[in-house]
């Protein structure tokens, strides 16, 4: 198991007070309705995309978007995005900061989150993200042929993986080094001359006057206390996706070499923000 990053300095802590009650209060109750009324509408298209179309989702990936999309909207959080957006079957990585990155690569790629096994297990999250696809594994080398198996089957049927490399998340001050262990499955016979994968980086830019860390949400933060000052928060700061040219797996030499080169391209962008 990969062990959970934590820092140093402990976070913002936050208390809602007074009117802002009211804005999470409307912000939050809208929020749900949208994301469990998504979720309802999803599993009832599910019922006749399913049997017809099996693994394929032709409508389903949409729901979920547009649910994603309208979240920034409600929480009056701007999402912008730059660079272009592989539109082959493949996968994407990302730097992991913030449970924001699921609506924010959900909101403007349709994909399919893979996701440690544990999270299958959370009330909430884990029904969410069985529903929209999400590919759970155990992140152990003994399952290695087992997610080969996966990854090909889901990917033959036109599905983008996404994942997080750093195997955490983080304070989104920072970019982990990538474990390549995961990008072993792409270099198998079937797979290594199709397979393309995309490196993007999401940056977090905090309120003004806020600590730089306030959308990063790591160690054992609870999900409720930080759900509560995002939606309180009257004036928001902004997430930005950058998207970087994909690669073919084919060009590097083995699973070490990629890693390393989608973590480069990564850290890149997320530099540049930093300085």
């Amino acid at each position: 198991m990969n062990p959970t990053w934590d820092s140093a300095e402990p976070p913002e802590s936050h208390h809602v007070t007074g009117w802002e009650w009211f804005r999470v209060a409307w912000r939050g109750g809208l929020l749900g309705a949208v994301v469990f009324g998504g979720l309802l509408l999803l599993l009832m298209i599910r019922l006749f995309e399913r049997p017809i179309c099996g693994l394929d989702r032709p409508v389903t990936p949409y729901i979920t978007q547009a649910v994603c999309r309208s979240a920034f909207v409600i929480l009056r959080l701007p999402l912008t995005a730059r660079g272009p957006r592989m539109k082959v079957p493949g996968a994407v990585v990302a730097n992991h900061g913030s449970w924001l990155d699921i609506f924010a690569l959900n909101a403007r790629k349709n994909v399919y989150f893979v996701s440690k096994s544990e999270v299958a297990g959370w009330p909430g999250i884990g029904w969410l993200a069985r529903a929209t696809g999400t590919v759970f594994i155990r992140r152990d080398r003994r399952d290695a042929k087992h997610q080969m198996d996966v990854f090909e089957l889901r990917l033959r049927h036109g599905h983008r993986l996404l994942f997080f490399p750093e195997g955490t998340s983080t304070d989104t001050r920072r970019v982990l080094p990538f474990k390549p262990t995961l990008f072993a499955a792409f270099f198998s016979d079937s797979l290594i001359h199709d397979m393309q994968i995309q490196p993007v980086t999401v940056i977090y830019h905090a309120p003004d006057g806020k600590d730089p860390r306030f959308y990063g949400w790591w160690g054992d933060m609870a999900f409720g206390p930080h759900l509560l000052s995002v939606l309180a928060q009257k004036r928001q700061g902004k997430v930005e996706l950058v998207y970087h040219a994909p690669v073919q797996v084919d060009d590097f030499a083995n699973r070490k070499s990629l890693a390393r080169h989608l973590e480069e391209q990564v850290r890149s962008a997320h530099g540049r923000h930093l300085d």
